[in-house]
């Protein structure tokens, strides 16, 4: 695939870089996925840095492009963050079972995640949008490390034109920040969703998604509607 864009999403000030990635295909059409899957991404005659995994962050009703929020944490990731414009990557997939709604219509929908984890999340969202009469109240719970490190800001901020409530949780807040401090786990507890008729789709940490699940059986969630991504 074909480098279409590369753009920093992050503050230039903050002390993460994160970039929002599009890749096109050099011919033809992109393969059809789901919500939440995610590629193997490599360099072409390359071993080393070694391929790597990441979430896709458009939906599959968005053809042009996949979609990547990708942080610089390590060899490859710095690659990518530097990439420039039509650099020609290797990339496999797309794979993992994903976030499969379809079973859960006039549902309730509970996405949690946390950093660059709200990319697969934002597959789902988006779907949601094109599709918003299929499912009840809709919310989006993201925590960030502080409101320098918050990502897709305006975005977040246009999802209540399309009924979807949006909740930010701040890991170190500050005095004039009004939202939840503290984990998403804290906010989603603090909350108490109605388990009931809803389905929650959880991205990030292993730490995070452990805290969170707990959280949510605690609320009542049943494990089946309690989905990974992986």
């Amino acid at each position: 695939m074909r480098v279409k864009e590369n753009i920093l999403i992050t503050d230039p000030d903050c002390n993460d870089t994160v970039v929002h990635l599009s890749l096109e295909p050099l011919r033809g059409k992109l393969s059809t996925f789901l919500p939440g899957q995610y590629v193997r991404i490599g360099i072409p005659k390359v071993n080393e840095p070694a391929p790597g995994f990441f979430a896709i962050a458009s939906s599959p009703d968005e053809p042009e492009s996949f979609e990547f929020f990708v942080k610089n944490a390590g060899p490859l990731s710095a690659y990518l963050c530097g990439v420039k414009p039509g650099t020609i990557l290797e990339v496999e997939g797309p794979m993992g079972k994903g976030f499969d709604l379809s079973p859960f219509k006039g549902n309730d929908v509970y996405l949690v995640g946390v950093g660059t984890g709200i990319a697969p999340l934002r597959s789902v969202w988006h779907n949601i949008i094109r599709h918003r009469d299929d499912y009840g109240k809709v919310v989006i719970y993201a925590g960030f490390l502080t409101e320098m490190h918050q990502l897709l800001t305006e975005e977040l901020a246009e999802l209540a034109r399309h009924d979807i409530e949006v909740s930010i949780t701040l890991e170190i807040g500050h005095e004039s920040w009004d939202g939840p401090i503290g984990y998403v786990q804290h906010a989603l507890m603090a909350d108490a969703p109605d388990g009931t008729h809803a389905v929650a789709c959880l991205a990030g940490m292993s730490a995070m998604v452990d805290a969170c699940t707990e959280t949510l059986q605690n609320l009542g969630f049943n494990e089946s509607r309690i989905l990974l991504n992986h």
